[in-house]
């Protein structure tokens, strides 16, 4: 685990300060306090940003990336889909579990909805499915996998981090999630990719099998067929 962890250091230099300062964060405000926070603070163009940058915690990046991985390996694009899966189903097991509210809940049973600001056009979701955040977990489950994948490309990973950051904002700026539902969020979406680049890692490429193989090369010449690493 810490093997895998320090091939990608600035991803995780970036996560470990997030958790750090989310920490502090969590046990100096009440529920809510995140929100209300930026409702104060709405900007046309944050409006806009957010509104659309959530969408990479959808099903959007997944067909982005299982369609620039068919042309690298197969491998990749079928780990792709099965973080965005794990996700799924490990943040619908949880929602169920817990049950806790969503925002929309919470202050409309305070008579507080109208001090969140909502954004025109973002429909506010209801319901007892608030706790963790399915986007949050969703982004950084793929994000991190592919910061793995590519754990030598630096500057990608570091944009990768701050795209998935930036999902788990984008929740509670949109008074969909409250700050603790982003944070579970980005520590169990986290766990999936770990988990998920940790089990191919132990399946050595062999241009010989399909799985390894891409659109490009998708029949392996004879001097192909050894296993090697990329």
């Amino acid at each position: 685990m810490l093997g895998i962890i320090r091939s990608a250091p600035i991803y995780f230099s970036g996560l470990l300060i997030f958790l750090i300062i989310g920490a502090v964060i969590l046990f100096n405000i009440d529920q809510g306090d995140a929100i209300l926070f930026f409702a104060e603070r709405r900007t046309d163009f944050g409006n806009f940003f957010f509104k659309y940058f959530t969408k990479l915690g959808e099903e959007h990046i997944y067909i982005i990336f299982v369609s620039i991985f068919c042309f690298i390996r197969f491998r990749y694009a079928i780990l792709a889909v099965t973080s965005g899966i794990l996700a799924l189903l490990t943040a619908w097991l949880l929602k169920i579990y817990f049950a806790h509210p969503r925002p929309f809940v919470f202050f409309s049973q305070l008579d507080q909805l109208s001090e969140t600001n909502p954004i025109d056009g973002v429909h506010l979701y209801s319901g007892m499915t608030s706790f963790p955040s399915g986007h949050t977990m969703s982004a950084f489950a793929v994000f991190t996998l592919v910061a793995l994948l590519f754990a030598h490309k630096k500057l990608l990973t570091s944009i990768l981090f701050l795209c998935a950051l930036l999902v788990g904002i984008s929740r509670v700026y949109l008074v969909q999630h409250f700050f603790e539902d982003i944070y579970l969020g980005s520590i169990l979406g986290t766990l999936v990719g770990i988990f998920l680049f940790w089990i191919q890692n132990k399946i050595p490429i062999n241009e010989s099998r399909w799985i390894d193989r891409s659109f490009n090369h998708s029949k392996p010449s004879s001097s192909e067929k050894s296993p090697r690493n990329v």
